[in-house]
């Protein structure tokens, strides 16, 4: 019986996170597939040329393809098609721009991959002002190693997209999501997987016969918080990803779940129902110390750190429905952000913290929204029915998050103006819970 109280709880609070259906066996180095469904109106022509290959035999990975392909997830850049190229410059002085004014593309981008060693590549590439005939950006990757390669290019496209937009690009990212697949025998795995940003290199954390929920990262993106049901009962483990080692969190009696890391990386905000109903808790993770933070006699819970660390964004039922509120980490009494709308919930905050991403029930429609926290003003994102799990990239452009498509939980991404949108998914079976990683380290 406990346990399936614990479930409720999680159905009802935690972003419908146990959906319904059957899905079909899914691999667990299945590649997310990226599908734009929209792009930003009048967006720009690029030229990515592929780049030179000088080490014999056939190229390891197709950098510039990868660039191209970051380039136009998103949706602010259209790359001109490797067949439509007037030529195929490696180096500066190859570049004839008269050729490149033709295309009317504003930029190009050219590169070269050698190997000077067995197992060690170079990369150099440039970015040019194809009207001005001038240089914007360059870089010279030495002594790679071919399972580097893929990253080097996220690397590039990350340049390259803050030097044309003066934001910071968030291609050399990772996601965290949810993988569900029959077995042989109709047995429902749950696998934890880990992939770069473009859904590619995946890897799994952790494979089980029971729900795994809630993956969150650790400031530093070493790290993974998440919820796991084995043994029936729900329990918090955090898991390094280079290491492999996992230690149990929280195993208190009741309801463990929604794991939220401090901005600093030494607390844990969850949700526990050891002392009753669900409240809000910070847990020290050096002393085990464990301080509650609210006291209702309604479910709280999903808790959000602000990016400054002083406060908590979380849900509640205390008005008579899922509302989302905010309270100081000390204490105190929770302000109401959210007054639009019978049900708000899974609040994320903005890595400026100025905007949070939530659940808004629009109608008989769940989508993902997002409220201005100086306006109060709200603004609907998505399209769909029943959209959950919003996860803000770590640039704030995109907003990571779970939908259904054909009666199948998939992942979507939508720009924050609602511009551009993203379709990813598994050929088979289902996706959800996606958390988008902090920056990479170099």
């Amino acid at each position: 019986m406990r346990t399936r109280k614990c479930l409720r709880v999680f159905g009802i609070w935690l972003g419908l996170a146990l959906l319904t259906g059957a899905p079909a066996a899914v691999s667990e180095e299945e590649v997310l597939t990226i599908r734009i469904t929209r792009s930003i109106e009048g967006a720009e022509p690029i030229a990515v040329v592929p780049f030179r290959w000088q080490g014999g035999e056939q190229a390891p990975e197709r950098v510039a393809q990868i660039v191209a392909d970051d380039l136009a997830r998103t949706g602010r850049y259209v790359p001109i098609p490797f067949a439509d190229l007037p030529g195929r410059p490696a180096r500066a002085d190859e570049v004839d721009f008269s050729d490149w004014r033709i295309l009317g593309a504003a930029n190009l981008v050219i590169g070269h991959v050698e190997r000077p060693q067995p197992d060690l590549y170079q990369i150099t590439f440039r970015l040019f002002d194809v009207f001005r005939g001038g240089q914007i950006a360059g870089y010279e990757f030495p002594a790679v190693t071919r399972g580097e390669l893929r990253r080097v290019a996220h690397r590039i496209s990350d340049i390259i997209y803050e030097a044309l937009t003066g934001e910071r690009g968030a291609f050399d990212t990772r996601i965290a999501y949810v993988t569900e697949r029959r077995s042989g025998e109709g047995q429902r795995h749950y696998a934890l997987q880990v992939a770069d940003s473009d859904g590619h290199n995946p890897f799994t954390i952790l494979d089980s016969t029971q729900p795994v929920l809630s993956p969150a990262w650790s400031p530093d993106g070493q790290r993974l918080a998440y919820v796991s049901y084995e043994g029936q009962e729900p329990r918090i483990f955090i898991q390094n990803l280079s290491t492999g080692e996992r230690s149990l969190i929280s195993d208190f009696p009741g309801l463990n779940g929604a794991p939220a890391w401090s901005p600093d990386g030494e607390r844990l905000a969850l949700t526990l129902s050891k002392d009753g109903n669900p409240e809000l808790y910070i847990l020290d993770l050096a002393s085990r110390r464990l301080r509650r933070v609210t006291q209702n006699s309604s479910i709280d819970t999903e808790p959000a750190w602000s990016p400054d660390g002083s406060s908590l964004a979380f849900t509640s039922d205390r008005s008579g429905r899922p509302q989302i509120y905010t309270v100081d980490v000390v204490g105190g009494k929770p302000v109401r952000l959210t007054f639009e709308g019978r049900y708000n919930a899974r609040p994320r905050y903005s890595p400026e913290g100025n905007e949070l991403a939530f659940v808004h029930q629009v109608g008989h429609e769940f989508r993902i929204a997002v409220v201005d926290l100086e306006s109060g003003e709200i603004r609907v994102l998505t399209e769909t029915e029943l959209d959950e799990s919003p996860s803000f990239a770590p640039n704030g452009s995109m907003i990571l998050y779970a939908t259904i498509e054909n009666g199948i939980s998939t992942l979507a991404a939508v720009s924050t103006d609602g511009r551009m949108r993203q379709q990813l998914g598994v050929q088979q079976g289902a996706v959800r819970e996606p958390a988008w990683s902090p920056f990479r380290r170099p």
